[in-house]
C-alpha cells in the first residue's frame, strides 16, 4: 500500500475516534449509586390513593438514556423511557393495601424530570401541584446524573378512611437508600417517616396491637443481635442458675432498663452529643465489672443491685436503637415502648433457657464450676475490655462543656430530679421483694444448690 495513503487512512481513524463523544449518543447501564434520596406522599382521596415519588434518574439503571452533547438528558426523547422507568423500578417494588388487601393495578398518571435544585416536594401541596406546571424547556441542559424523576401514580380504594400500610421495597435504587415518606390522612396530622433500606411493612395509622407486635418483634431481635447486653445477662446469671436468684437478677436488670427506656423516649435523657458514646463505654465497663466480679466470689446480696444500677445504663442503649423505630409506633408511645421491653424479656428469657442447660451440662461433665466460670468471665472480660478501649477513645473526640446557668439548665436538673426519684423508688420495691425472697437464700452459701 502506498504510504502515503496509508498515513491518510490513519489521520481519518484518529480523527473520527476524536469525533465520537461529540456526536449525539445514549448513556448504556451504569453502576449502583452510592447514596440515594427517595422523597414520597402518600394520600387517600375519596376512591382512589395518590403515591407520589421523587427519585434520582440515575438510580434508573438498565435504561439507556437518550444523551445529546457531552452528556446532557434529551428531555425530548426520554419521555416514554420514563415512564418505562417508572413502572419497573417504583411501582413493582412497592407494595400498598387496603386493611389487609394488596392494591393492585397503579396507574401511572405522570412521570417527568425535574432539575436538583427544585423544591417542589417540601410538601404534599407543592409536590402535587408540579405536575400541573410547565415541563422542563427540552433545551435545558440537565445532566443525566444530576436529574431527578417524579411520578405520581393511583390506586383504586373503597374508602379513604380504611387502614393503610405500604411495603416500600426501595433499597434496590441504592447502595443506601434513605426513604423519607410522609402519609396524610384525610382530616388528620401528617404522619412522617425516615429510615434506610427496607423496613418491611409499614403501618402508616397503626393500631394498638398491630404497633405491639411490631415492637415485641424488634426487643427480640434487638436482643439476639445485641451481643453486649447479651454477655452482660451472661455474666449475670453464671454464678445464679437457680430459679430464685435469677428472679431476683433479672427483674432488678428488667425493671432497671425500663426506667431508662421510657425515660429516654419522654425526653428525660441528655441530650448532649456526648452522651450516646459514654453510655456505650459505660455498657462495656459494665461487662468487664460483672466478669470480673465473678472471678473474685459473686455475692447475691449485692449482684441484684448491681444488676439494677447497669440495668439503668443499659435502658439508654436500648434506647439509642430505638430512637429510629419510634415513627412505626403511630399514636401508641407507651404501647409500643413496652412491647419493646417485653420483646428484650422474651429474647432475654429465649437466650437464658439455652445458656443455664448448656452451663450446667459443662461444669458437670467437662470442667469444675469454679473454674469453669473463671475461665468464661476471663474471656468475656477480655472481649469487653478491648470494647471500652475503643469506646473510650471514641467518647475522648466530644468535647464536653459546662452548661450555661439558665431555664434550660434548670428544666433539665427538674427532670434529672424526677427521674432519681422514679429509680430510687423502684430500687426500694426491688429491695422488698429481695427481703421477701432472701430468708430462702443464704448469705455465703452456694447459690446454685
Amino acid at each position: 500500500m502506498d504510504p502515503s495513503r496509508a498515513r491518510r487512512r490513519l489521520q481519518l481513524i484518529a480523527l473520527a475516534a476524536a469525533l465520537i463523544p461529540a456526536l449525539p449518543s445514549a448513556i448504556a447501564a451504569h453502576d449502583i449509586p452510592a447514596t440515594v434520596m427517595v422523597r414520597a406522599f402518600v394520600r387517600p382521596d375519596g376512591s382512589r390513593l395518590r403515591l407520589i415519588v421523587r427519585v434520582p434518574l440515575e438510580s434508573m439503571r438498565d435504561v439507556t438514556w437518550p444523551l445529546r452533547g457531552p452528556g446532557f438528558l434529551d428531555i425530548a426523547k426520554a419521555d416514554s423511557l420514563m415512564r418505562d422507568a417508572a413502572r419497573q423500578w417504583i411501582a413493582s417494588y412497592v407494595e400498598l393495601y387496603e386493611g389487609d388487601t394488596r392494591l393492585s393495578g397503579a396507574e401511572l398518571v405522570a412521570a417527568r424530570v425535574s432539575l436538583p435544585s427544585d423544591q417542589s416536594f417540601g410538601s404534599y401541596e407543592t409536590a402535587l401541584a408540579h405536575f400541573t406546571e410547565a415541563r422542563l424547556a427540552p433545551t435545558v441542559d440537565l445532566a443525566w446524573q444530576q436529574a431527578m424523576l417524579d411520578v405520581e401514580f393511583e390506586y383504586a380504594i373503597t374508602s379513604d378512611q380504611s387502614m393503610f400500610s405500604i411495603r416500600p421495597a426501595l433499597a434496590h435504587l441504592g447502595i443506601r437508600t434513605t426513604t423519607v415518606l410522609r402519609f396524610l390522612p384525610p382530616g388528620g396530622a401528617e404522619r412522617a417517616f425516615e429510615y434506610i433500606g427496607d423496613p418491611g411493612l409499614v403501618r402508616l395509622d397503626p393500631r394498638w396491637h398491630q404497633a405491639a407486635w411490631r415492637f415485641v418483634q424488634l426487643g427480640f431481635g434487638h436482643i439476639l443481635d445485641g451481643v453486649d447486653h447479651l454477655l452482660f445477662v451472661f455474666c449475670l446469671v453464671v454464678p445464679f442458675r437457680k430459679l430464685k436468684p435469677l428472679v431476683v437478677i433479672v427483674t432488678s436488670f428488667t425493671v432497671a432498663h425500663s426506667i431508662t427506656l421510657i425515660a429516654s423516649a419522654s425526653g428525660l435523657a441528655p441530650s448532649a452529643l456526648w452522651f450516646p458514646p459514654l453510655i456505650e463505654m459505660l455498657i462495656a465497663l459494665s461487662i468487664v465489672y460483672m466478669a470480673v466480679e465473678n472471678i473474685v466470689g459473686p455475692k447475691l446480696e449485692r449482684r441484684w443491685l448491681i444488676a439494677f444500677g447497669f440495668g439503668l445504663v443499659h435502658g439508654f442503649g436500648f434506647s439509642f436503637m430505638l430512637r429510629d423505630s419510634l415513627q412505626f409506633a403511630g399514636s401508641h408511645l407507651l404501647t409500643s415502648l413496652l412491647s419493646f421491653n417485653l420483646g428484650v424479656e422474651f429474647g432475654q428469657v429465649f437466650v437464658l433457657l439455652l445458656a443455664i442447660p448448656a452451663l450446667n451440662a459443662l461444669f458437670k461433665y467437662a470442667v469444675a464450676e469454679r473454674m469453669g466460670t473463671i475461665i468464661l468471665s476471663a474471656l468475656v472480660a477480655h472481649t469487653a475490655w478491648h470494647w471500652m478501649t475503643d469506646r473510650s477513645s471514641a467518647l475522648r473526640q466530644y468535647q464536653f462543656q459546662w452548661p450555661a446557668f439558665d431555664r434550660l439548665l434548670l428544666m433539665g436538673v427538674m427532670r434529672g430530679l424526677m427521674l432519681l426519684l422514679i429509680v430510687v423508688g423502684f430500687a426500694w420495691m426491688l429491695y422488698a421483694v429481695y427481703r421477701r425472697i432472701s430468708p430462702g437464700l443464704k448469705p455465703g452459701t452456694d447459690p446454685t444448690s
